[in-house]
């Protein structure tokens, strides 16, 4: 949701608010989400344009093959596949029914590689506010499995919470505010977390623990509008998910996203 906060914008449009949602506390949060997802997880085995990447590079292709592109007639949230049969997203990517593209790289191109699969449930976290955009994560269940290849893998779910200097990659079809880069192709982004003290400061007031920073202070690099509901993948492992923002790549407003 990376959002400037927009006047007469609904956090349900799958548009990026600019406040990411990410921290990395485990308290109540975690043991909530935790529970949430191995419940959905383990249980189905029985049963407008949005935010992109600034000052990122084109992902070598088919490199983030648990990348998703959520369509709706167009592209307008991404997701990552965990699971053969399940999706995670962010929860003001919302909607009923969504088709999940998978093994996409230029998303405005046939390449032989795609799987599309419709939606069978769309679950959002109980606890999401479109207030303050806490617990903004959304799980999706694909009508069929998807079929696991060289351009469609899961991504792992976390171990622990990666901590504060981490390098992490972010990924997304969302705009790149760039006239040369091409954001119908996947665009990656390096970014380090941050210490909850300068995401606190960032955002005095709003940071929950739910949510952690990830970025750089000076500005210059950043996720942005299109690539809510998009990976952090840290050291392998899916520690976040985009959520929200004040702008793309200003100073001093890194990017906000959910904790996973």
């Amino acid at each position: 949701m990376r959002i400037a906060r927009e006047q007469g914008s609904s956090p349900d449009r799958g548009y990026k608010p600019r406040i990411l949602v990410k921290s990395c506390h485990l308290q109540d949060h975690t043991a909530t989400m935790r529970s949430l997802v191995f419940v959905l997880l383990i249980g189905a085995a029985f049963a407008t344009e949005d935010d992109k990447i600034v000052g990122g590079y084109e992902c070598e292709p088919y490199s983030q093959p648990h990348q998703v592109s959520l369509n709706s007639g167009y592209h307008f949230c991404g997701g990552s596949l965990v699971n053969e049969n399940w999706v995670v997203s962010a929860a003001h990517c919302y909607k009923s029914r969504v088709e999940v593209r998978m093994g996409e790289h230029n998303i405005k191109v046939t390449e032989g590689s795609e799987q599309f699969i419709r939606s069978s449930r769309v679950i959002r976290h109980p606890n999401y506010s479109s207030y303050n955009i806490n617990n903004d994560i959304m799980l999706i269940k694909l009508s069929k499995p998807a079929t696991l290849n060289q351009y469609v893998q899961p991504v792992a779910l976390p171990s622990a919470c990666a901590p504060a200097g981490t390098m992490c990659k972010v990924s997304g079809w969302g705009s790149t505010m760039s006239s040369t880069a091409d954001s119908n192709k996947l665009q990656c982004l390096d970014l380090p977390i941050l210490s909850e003290r300068d995401c606190e400061n960032s955002y005095p007031g709003m940071i929950t623990p739910a949510m952690f920073c990830a970025g750089y202070l000076e500005g210059g690099k950043d996720s942005c509008q299109g690539d809510s509901g998009g990976p952090v993948v840290c050291n392998g492992e899916l520690q976040g998910v985009v959520s929200w923002g004040y702008g793309c790549a200003e100073r001093d407003h890194p990017g906000v996203y959910a904790k996973v």
